[in-house]
C-alpha cells in the first residue's frame, strides 16, 4: 500500500542563513544607520528575538526577515507573530515563534477536507504529522494537489512517499 505523511518542518540551518544575511542587511541599511537593532536566533527554541527602538523599524525588519526567509526558499506562514511586543527601558523587543509539526486542529482539518474528496485514501493523525495511505499512487497525487490548494495558515512538506 502506497502511502506518504503530511508535516511542517523547518530547516534550521536555511533558516539560520536567512536570519544572519537580514542582520547584514540591517547592518548596511541607512534607515537603520546608527540603531541598536538587533537579531538572534535561539535554534533550540526555534525563536526568533527581535530588539529595536520603535515600531517602525520593528516592522521593517519583521519585513527583512519575510524577504529572506523566502529567498531561501522558507515560507514565512511558519512565523507565529502572536505574541505582543514589550518594552524594555527604550528598547521594543519581540518573540517570533517559529511553528513546526501539524497541531491537532490542522490536522482535524486535512483530514476532513481528504475524506470530503471522495479519493480512496485514509488518513491518520501522527504525533505531529498525518499519514495519507491509498492503493493507487495516482489517489495519493491528488490528495497532495487537493493540499496544496488548500489554505491552512501553515506551510505543509509532503515526505516519505512509499509506493
Amino acid at each position: 500500500m502506497a502511502s506518504f505523511d503530511i508535516v511542517n518542518k523547518v530547516d534550521a540551518q536555511l533558516l539560520d542563513n536567512a536570519i544572519n544575511v537580514a542582520r547584514k542587511e540591517i547592518v548596511n541599511r541607512f534607515d537603520f544607520h546608527g540603531s541598536k537593532s538587533e537579531i538572534t536566533l535561539d535554534k533550540k527554541g526555534m525563536a526568533i528575538n527581535i530588539t529595536t527602538e520603535n515600531d517602525m523599524r520593528l516592522e521593517s525588519i519583521i519585513d527583512i526577515i519575510r524577504q529572506r526567509m523566502i529567498k531561501q526558499h522558507l515560507n514565512p506562514l511558519c512565523l507565529d507573530f502572536n505574541k505582543e511586543h514589550y518594552a524594555s527601558g527604550m528598547m521594543i523587543k519581540k518573540d517570533i515563534k517559529v511553528k513546526e509539526g501539524v497541531d491537532k486542529d490542522v490536522a482535524r482539518k486535512i483530514m476532513k477536507d481528504i475524506k470530503d474528496s471522495k479519493l480512496k485514501v485514509q488518513a491518520q493523525m501522527q504525533d505531529d504529522q498525518v499519514r495519507v495511505s491509498g492503493k493507487k499512487l495516482d489517489d495519493l497525487q491528488a490528495v497532495i494537489s487537493l493540499m496544496r490548494q488548500g489554505s491552512y495558515d501553515l506551510p505543509l512538506q509532503f515526505i516519505n512517499m512509499k509506493s
